[in-house]
């Protein structure tokens, strides 16, 4: 079955999130995604009492940019919201947006290199293991947790260039698509995670999220065609959708035809009711996805 999911956008205030998150368990939504943008909510800390808040939605996080941290504390942090909170957590880690990466003084020369060796290292310690490495960025001296997760759990990683699609297949659990890819564009984003994963002899599943941009109501249409301008997308086809449930569970069924085992419906920045927007998603568009 396709996984629904929505997106708290940090455009929100923090305080924001309990009446959501709440509301998002209530009306029986599978996801809730957080974003850690900079220079606004932190990932671990907002998911941290999403998932506190809560009994049964999982809380995802997409994504925390490795350029900020160093593996051990992500490992530490992973590790610590898997174990009090077995199966509801959903980390995905990835490049950060670069210009934001570059005001703190954590660009990367080879963000790519970076996220390579973060990734294999940090399912490396979440399995429980040993770990001793020395990269160009990462560096690891006899490191293991105390407290690993009990079980196995996934790593995502956001993507959106070849090489970095190429990457997630072979050294993550996942991929998360940003709202800017349509059906075609996770069609390809298959073919090069596919690519990723042939050449790493996995055989294991790998789970693609992908968000779409998402508008209802009467200033639907007007909202999208907005925010689609504003990010630079106007002129790309089949992206976004405006209008009621029927036609946003066919829309998320085009991008689960092209690959997408989860979709996360992301409102507009200026959605003018969030919770109204969650209440939507889970008792109107829910039922219309198989």
């Amino acid at each position: 079955m396709t996984a629904l999911g929505a997106v708290f956008r940090p455009q929100l205030p923090p305080e924001r999130l309990r009446a959501l998150a709440r509301l998002a368990d209530e009306t029986g939504l599978e996801e809730l995604w957080l974003w850690e943008d900079c220079f606004r909510e932190g990932g671990i800390s907002t998911a941290a009492a999403a998932l506190a808040w809560t009994e049964r939605v999982r809380i995802g996080v997409g994504l925390l940019p490795v350029p900020l941290r160093n593996v051990a504390i992500t490992a530490m942090e992973a590790a610590t919201l898997h174990r009090m909170f077995p199966g509801r957590a959903v980390l995905a880690v990835g490049h950060g947006v670069q210009d934001w990466m570059g005001q703190v003084g954590a660009r990367a020369e080879s963000p790519l290199t970076l996220l390579r060796e973060h990734l294999l290292a940090l399912r490396a310690l979440l399995a429980g293991e040993r770990v001793s490495t020395r990269g160009r960025y990462v560096s690891l001296d006899d490191v293991a947790l105390d407290w690993p997760p009990d079980g196995p759990v996934e790593v995502l990683t956001g993507a959106t260039g070849p090489r970095t699609l190429r990457l997630t297949g072979e050294a993550a659990d996942g991929t998360v698509l940003t709202a800017g890819t349509p059906p075609e564009g996770v069609r390809r984003a298959r073919g090069l995670i596919d690519e990723g994963r042939q050449k790493a002899g996995r055989t294991d599943p790998h789970r693609v999220v992908v968000y779409l941009l998402t508008a209802t109501g009467p200033d639907a249409t007007a909202r999208l065609r907005a925010e689609l301008t504003d990010e630079g997308f106007a002129d790309v086809p089949d992206l976004g959708v405006a209008g009621d449930a029927d036609a946003v569970a066919k829309a998320v069924q085009r991008l689960v035809d092209a690959g997408a085992d989860t979709v996360v419906l992301q409102p507009t920045a200026d959605e003018p009711d969030p919770e109204g927007f969650v209440r939507f998603v889970a008792q109107d568009v829910r039922p219309l996805v198989p």
